[in-house]
This record gives C-alpha cells, structure tokens and sequence, in this order.
C-alpha cells in the first residue's frame, strides 16, 4: 500500500490560480506606477525645459493617443505570444520611457519619450486587463477590483516619491530614475502562472467574429469608460497643475492631488469586490455615480489646495469600481475572445484621455481649470442609465453550461 504524500517542494509551490493573481497584482502596480510616475512630473519637466502651455497639452494628448495604437500592438503580441511575455516587454519598455523622460534636454527628445511611454502603457493596459480577465474566470468570483486596487497604491507610492523628490530638491532626472528602478524591480518579479480550464488545447488561437450584436452591447461599457477616463485625464494629467498655477501650490505640495486621488480609488477599489458580491455590481456603481458627482462639484469649487485635494480623494473614491467593473462585464460578453473585447473597449478608454487631457489642458492654458472639472460633473449623472448593465462573474456551476466557443481559449492563460 503506497500513501500519496506530497513532497516539501510541492507543498510551497503555490497553487497556480493564486501565483497567476500574484503575478497579475505586480504587473498593476508596476503600470500604476509607471503612468504616475510620468503624470506627477509634468509640472516640472514642463518648468525644466520651459515648455510652452499648449506644447505640454499637445504631448500629452500625443501620449494618449499612442496609448491608443499601443492597445492594438499589445493585442498582436498577446495573439503571438501570450498576455504574460506582453506584459514583461511592456513594462521594459516604459522604464526606458521613464528614463528618456527623465534625461531629455530638449524638446524633441522629451517629445519621443513621452510617444514611447504612451506606446508602452497601451500594451501593457490590453496585457494586464486580458491577464487579469482569466484570472477571475478562473475563480469564478469577482477579483478585478484587488488588481486596481495594486494599480492605485503603486499610483500613491509614484505622487508621494515625486512630491518627497521636489521637497529634496532632486533634479527631474533623480525622481524619474528611481521611480523606473522600482517598475524594474516589479518586473523582475512577474512569473507565467498556467491557469486551470476545462478546455482542451488548441493549436490556433479562438478568434470568433464580434458582430455587430456585441458593439450594441459594449456601448453602455464604452459610455462609462469613456467619462471615467475623462475624470482620469482631467485628474491625473493636470491635478498637479491645477494645484499650482490656479490655487497657489508649490511644487512640492502640487502632486498631492494625485496622491489623494490614487489614495481614494485604493479604498475604494479594496472593498469593490467585496461590495459586488453583497450588493451586485448595478448598484455599487450606481452608488460610485452619484458620489463622483459630488465629488468632482467639489473640486472644481475648490476655495484653496487642501480642499482640492481632499476633493481629489473623494473623486478617486467614486472613480474607483467603475473601470474595474466595466471591464470585467465587457470581458464576460465573450470570454474566448477578451482580448478582443478588450482592445476594443480601450478606445472608449483613450478617447476619454484624449478629451480630457485636451479640453482641460486648453482651459487650463486660458486660466479656466475649475471648468475641467465641473464639465465631467455634469456628464456622470447620465451615466446611471447604463449600471443595469453590469454584471456578476458566473459561479462555477453556470460555467459548465457555457458553449465552448464562449469558454476562454487556454493559450490566453499561459
């Protein structure tokens, strides 16, 4: 009689759903990170090399929309070798970003790494939103709000080293340097994870058609992407601005925006899923709508910068579920084809970057900053028609009655 003990080497092998999710958390903080990283450095890169207002806004309209192009190439590579290998080479690619950013001494050198960057985070965006869709098929429960609660903390850590940078008076090259040292280091930490899945391998990867069914049903997604990534923009690309030129804030003191804004999302994004599985996924976003709108009424009132940055938080916490949840819903449309979905979806994503970075950049050039917030205000409340529309993972035994042409392809786990 032979007992089937397992050995001390299996028994600290993590269990691969739980090392995918690991590796899926770093890979979100490294781009939140990352993107903070470039966003809370605007004001200084744009004071070092005495950038004009409207160059600043036209660059980082520019990084939105190679974000854009970035979405598809990242797509090309998921198909060709895995969501895991696009996401190591993505992040490799926007730390060389951060640090030709860091580095430039003129206008044109800047203007290259910026283009980078924004190439790099498109990829990595579709990268870590697929990987991240498998994840949480394979657990049959929502888990997408623990992946951007990783993004918004490596956003805080990012905005309070920037502002810790500007206190000690580093030069832009110094923050930046450290900053791409850190998403190097949780790159190093990335591992490939084969998730389980109950379809057989397949030596072509699933590409059914979207039709134009699945457009009609992605609009209500792509409408609260679209405003969120506005918030997004509007918050992340010109708080720190905001901060400085409209109420006063020093250098120092003007990423605090930021900061709070990443702060808010962090509680919020902690508790999503916790939420949704109490409530349902309609009514928490429901609930984030309205205390968005609130929110950003509040900042675009501001009297001085601690109200703005308490504000800020606020906006993050009523931003915070709204990405998370619209893209584990749009994922769910058709689970063989996520990374489809999903690079599609991101357009709405980028458009909302585009018009907030830009409308809120020109504003702000003519001295009109609290109308980039108070717009965005008004256009959340029109988004509570579409909460009905989100949705709840299937538990485990719905899965089983899904067709397999609707199953995840198992080559999108690898």
């Amino acid at each position: 009689m032979s007992l089937n003990v397992p050995s001390r080497a299996s028994a600290w092998r993590p269990a691969p759903k739980a090392g995918a999710q690991r590796a899926a958390t770093i890979a979100f903080a490294a781009q939140g990170v990352s993107v903070a990283a470039v966003y809370t450095t605007v004001p200084a890169v744009t004071e070092h090399l005495k950038l004009a207002p409207l160059l600043t806004t036209t660059v980082m309209v520019a990084v939105a929309l190679m974000a854009g192009g970035g979405s598809f190439l990242g797509l090309a590579a998921i198909r060709r070798a895995g969501p895991v290998a696009t996401i190591r080479g993505a992040i490799l690619t926007a730390v060389a970003a951060l640090v030709l950013i860091g580095r430039a001494a003129d206008e044109a050198t800047v203007i290259c790494a910026y283009i980078l960057f924004g190439l790099a985070v498109g990829a990595l965006d579709v990268g870590v939103n697929t990987r991240a869709a498998a994840v949480e098929r394979a657990y049959s429960r929502s888990v997408f709000g623990s992946f951007y609660t990783a993004w918004s903390v490596g956003g805080v850590v990012a905005a309070l080293l920037t502002a810790g940078a500007a206190r000690l008076e580093w030069s832009v090259a110094d923050g930046l340097n450290v900053q791409a040292g850190i998403v190097l280091l949780l790159a190093l930490c990335i591992r490939s994870h084969t998730l389980p899945s109950s379809d057989e391998p397949s030596d072509t990867l699933a590409q059914p058609p979207l039709g134009r069914r699945l457009w009609i049903r992605l609009i209500p997604f792509g409408l609260v992407l679209l405003v969120v990534y506005v918030v997004e923009s509007t918050v992340s690309a010109w708080s720190a601005v905001y901060l400085r030129q409209t109420l006063a804030a020093s250098l120092a003191v003007a990423p605090l925006a930021y900061a709070a804004y990443q702060a808010g999302t962090v509680v919020g994004r902690a508790a999503t899923d916790q939420l949704v599985q109490k409530f349902g996924a309609a009514a928490v976003v429901r609930t984030a709508i309205l205390m968005l709108t609130c929110a950003l009424a509040g900042m675009a009132a501001a009297p001085s910068w601690p109200f703005a940055v308490l504000a800020a938080g606020a906006v993050g916490l009523g931003a915070s579920v709204l990405a998370p949840l619209c893209l584990a819903s749009a994922a769910r449309l058709r689970p063989a084809a996520s990374e489809v979905v999903l690079a599609r979806l991101n357009l709405f994503n980028y458009v909302g970057v585009v018009t907030g970075g830009a409308v809120s950049g020109l504003l702000g050039s003519t001295g009109q900053f609290r109308l980039a917030y108070a717009a965005p205000a008004a256009l959340a409340v029109l988004l509570l028609a579409a909460a009905r529309h989100f949705t709840q993972p299937p538990s485990s035994a719905r899965m089983e009655s899904v067709p397999p042409a609707d199953r995840a392809d198992p080559r999108l786990f690898g």
